[in-house]
């Protein structure tokens, strides 16, 4: 039995990871500020001898008595309207919390997997996106403090595995939804099932011709649990061999089947066939990309992995989900 730290663990990948973990019979430490994770996701853990909670701002020190395998850094506001609520709160999340994942993981000689993002690629100029891509960021724009914020976080784990050894990956994940996301949380999947399901207009920026591919949140929690559960010699071995990757692991997790937003609104208007909702369209966000698309091979060579959910199977269980939470809610 491995005991495993997950920061960040009442956000929406927390929640699903830990549920995984936990019935795989792991003990496991969550941490978070409750900034953007939410409580309510894991009051269902609570009773389980296996689950304890720890109220604390990764970005002051971490103090673990008990000794500690793994580490699942998932800690940092991640929709636009959440890290630019609070920018250089965004940013320190990302830049002191790594720095004491990292020496808390030294401390324990723990395995860290550390939650970057398809942000660091920016409005990328390579289509679809590679590991070795590195990225059309804007430092001094509104999405800065997220982006630039986990580029840092990289560096550190990059200069973290250089210096000491650690054993680190970086899974950069690209859209992800399900069960669990906040409500409020304002990105494009749960915003255009929340509105459909309240009869509100489906809010599409821009012409709604920009493009992403989004994973359903069960094959992501089931590569992060394949890219740690893999020997460190071996992984590392594997992406020189095939991949000349000769520095700390990367590897992108999204799915590779790309969709514009307006395919998207009509897709989820199909599925909830009793709304009465329209589509309006407003301005385009600054820096928001215009096409954003993984390119798995790494995945798929070093771990077997790739997305198995389709956008209709996934949408489905999410809308599902969102139906449940506004019957519990009375909304």
């Amino acid at each position: 039995m491995k005991t495993i730290l997950v920061t960040g663990g009442a956000g929406f990948i927390g929640t699903n990871l830990i549920k995984r973990l936990l019935e795989d019979n792991n003990k496991v430490i969550c941490i978070d500020n409750n900034y953007t994770g939410r409580f309510e996701n894991i009051k269902q853990f609570l009773n389980n001898p296996n689950f304890k909670f720890i109220k604390h701002d990764i970005t002051k020190p971490i103090k673990i008595e008990k000794e500690i395998d793994e580490i699942y850094n998932l800690a940092c506001p991640a929709s636009p309207p959440h890290y630019q609520k609070s920018p250089i709160f965004t940013l320190n999340t990302s830049i002191f919390g790594i720095i004491n994942i990292l020496e808390l993981a030294k401390k324990h000689n723990a395995k860290v997997l550390h939650a970057s993002t398809s942000e660091v690629y920016g409005n990328p100029l390579e289509h679809p996106q590679k590991e070795s891509y590195w990225g059309n960021v804007n430092p001094i724009g509104p999405r800065a403090c997220y982006d630039e914020g986990k580029r840092v976080a990289e560096t550190y784990c990059y200069e973290y595995w250089k210096s000491f050894g650690l054993d680190i990956r970086i899974v950069r994940i690209f859209n992800t939804y399900g069960p669990y996301v906040d409500p409020n949380d304002g990105r494009v999947v749960s915003n255009f099932i929340i509105q459909a399901l309240k009869n509100e207009p489906l809010t599409v920026y821009g012409d709604g011709k920009q493009t992403r591919s989004f994973q359903y949140i069960d094959d992501l929690v089931e590569g992060m649990l394949k890219y740690m559960e893999v020997d460190k010699n071996k992984l590392e071995n594997k992406l020189k061999d095939k991949f000349n990757w000769d520095t700390v692991p990367v590897l992108n997790m999204g799915n590779p089947e790309e969709f514009t937003i307006l395919e998207l609104a009509y897709k989820v208007l199909e599925l909830i066939p009793e709304s009465e909702s329209d589509i309006v369209f407003k301005p385009l966000p600054k820096d928001d990309p215009v096409r954003r698309r993984p390119d798995i091979t790494m995945a798929k060579e070093v771990l077997g992995w790739e997305p198995k959910v389709k956008l209709e199977e996934g949408l489905k269980k999410t809308i599902e989900y969102f139906r449940e939470l506004f019957i519990r809610k009375g909304v």
